[in-house]
Formats: C-alpha cells, structure tokens, sequence
C-alpha cells in the first residue's frame, strides 16, 4: 500500500495566468515550472460532461494537476482526508494546482465547458486511488 501521511490542503491553491488584452481577442499561455510549479508530461481535457454527471473521484500517488476552466464552468473539490474545500473554475486565465495524495472530483459543469489538466506524469493506471476509503486509509 503507498504510504503518505499528514496531507493536507494547504499547498492546492488557484494560481493567475498572464492575460495578453487584444481587441481581436485575448490570449493566455502557460510555462512549466513558472506557471505551474512542475514539469508537464501530459496534457488531456474534459468536454461534452452531461448535465448532472461528475468526473474525477480519485487522487494520484505520484502526479500533480493543474486543472483550467479552458471554456465555461465547473466546480473541483479537494479532499485530504480530513477537509473538503470547493473550488469555481470560471476564468480561462486561472487555475487551480493539486498536488498529489488529494482526492479530487469534479462537477457541476456548465453546458458546453471544457476541463484541461494539465499533469506532471504520463499516465499510469497503478498511480490512481479510486476507492475513497483506501484513500483514507492511506492519508489518515
């Protein structure tokens, strides 16, 4: 079993992005280990949720998220065993870093929004915990 005790929230956090204001419309970019505080491997998007659906419900072991509101809006909640927090992603120029060993789950989608994750590793099945009570277990 990974062991990986005393995880808390106090490092997932929303972080600004650099907003380029054109009248022909804005742009945003993001740079590894500026922007977000680590190398990016993978890069994947949520699109198309159904209304009352969720995603997520799992915490990485070994791999940190970045996670935008690219278009429209949803809610991710981070849990570390003992505190949930809620987060609004709304703004294509903000997002929110989460640092492996939290459990995440996302939802309340607005129609027609678009998730984009940015990870610090490639994907890898055995580095997810999808049962919530081995999560416990693990940070607790």
């Amino acid at each position: 079993m990974y062991e990986l005790k005393n995880v808390n929230l106090s490092e997932c956090r929303v972080i600004g992005l650099p907003k380029v204001v054109d009248k022909r419309g804005n742009l945003t970019f993001i740079e590894e280990n500026n922007h977000v505080p680590f190398e990016i491997k993978r890069v994947f998007y949520l699109y198309d949720v159904p209304g009352g659906e969720s995603r997520g419900g799992h915490a990485l072991k070994d791999s940190h998220q970045f996670i935008i509101a690219a278009n429209g809006s949803f809610d991710v909640i981070l849990d570390d065993g003992n505190t949930r927090m809620r987060y609004h992603l709304n703004r294509s120029y903000y997002g929110l870093y989460v640092p492996k060993m939290v459990w995440r789950e996302l939802d309340n989608f607005s129609s027609g929004s678009v998730c984009l994750v940015l990870t610090s590793a490639p994907y890898n099945e055995d580095g997810y915990i999808r049962d919530y009570d081995t999560f416990k277990k693990t940070v607790i």
